[in-house]
């Protein structure tokens, strides 16, 4: 009687199990979705990016920093951005990072994480949600800590943040291959720094083999830092024009709003 008993409850934690690691379901069929970010607000972007990824069809996401260089001047290039239907992601108001470790030098005493509080960086990603809405009339959006660095003074401070953000970019290099993988607020990321055509070609084609979220963190393209040349990063964007029945490319909330609808999350 009582294994009689427990083979419905051991049936119902299997359908469970399997409800909750069920492959994505992308917008048309597609394989794969695959979030391409560009952090840091940089002019190589709005140089060349901009008007590659219009020129496809394709959709991105800009992680524009308050203090990025291109702000002053080329605002308006921006809100251009943002109304052709690539999204300003949050980079917080003064990209600060850790100061600690190896190639930090460039880490100014007073954006050094390790000397500010966390309610000092929550409260300037927040006050930087208010400055991108201001550019693109968005109200949500998703997160990308600078340097993927998530605590100031030893503590973390993107974990009070969830409730401002659809999701963030935070975890180390690898693919979401199903809803029971997902966690919004620690999605991996790839940076494609120094990576040619073929090697960002076969990112996203591991991404299709295995019906998976893929995110990748560009910086220059062409120019300035973290640069992937312009050939890499065009001969990428060909690729996913011309398999746009296999390759879901969208900005980073687009794509986070429905696994997440689809991961119960």
């Amino acid at each position: 009687m009582m294994k009689q008993a427990c083979l419905p409850a051991l049936a119902g934690l299997l359908m469970a199990w399997a409800a909750q690691a069920a492959p994505f379901v992308w917008p048309q069929g597609q394989q794969a979705a695959v979030s391409l970010g560009y952090d840091d607000g940089l002019h190589s972007q709005l140089d060349h990016v901009v008007a590659a990824l219009n020129q496809r069809g394709l959709r991105a996401s800009f992680y524009v920093p308050i203090n990025a260089p291109t702000l002053p001047g080329r605002m308006n290039e921006w809100k251009a951005a943002a109304a052709a239907g690539h999204e300003l992601g949050n980079h917080s108001l003064f990209h600060a990072c850790s100061a600690r470790g190896a190639g930090r030098e460039w880490v100014a005493p007073h954006r050094d994480l390790d000397q500010l509080l966390p309610a000092q960086l929550q409260e300037q990603v927040i006050a930087a949600n208010t400055w991108l809405q201001a550019l693109d009339g968005r109200t949500r959006r998703t997160f990308t800590p600078p340097c993927l660095d998530l605590k100031a003074s030893g503590q973390n401070y993107v974990e009070a943040l969830k409730p401002h953000f659809v999701a963030f970019r935070t975890a180390p290099a690898a693919l979401v291959t199903d809803t029971a993988t997902l966690d919004p607020y620690a999605v991996p990321v790839y940076f494609v720094d120094g990576l040619s055509g073929a090697q960002l070609i076969a990112l996203v084609e591991q991404a299709a083999s295995a019906h998976a979220l893929v995110a990748l963190i560009f910086h220059g393209v062409g120019a300035e830092h973290l640069s992937v040349t312009r050939e890499a990063h065009d001969a990428l964007l060909d690729h996913l024009s011309r398999h746009k029945t296999r390759f879901w490319t969208d900005s980073f909330v687009n794509i986070m709003e429905l696994a997440r609808q689809q991961a119960g999350r």
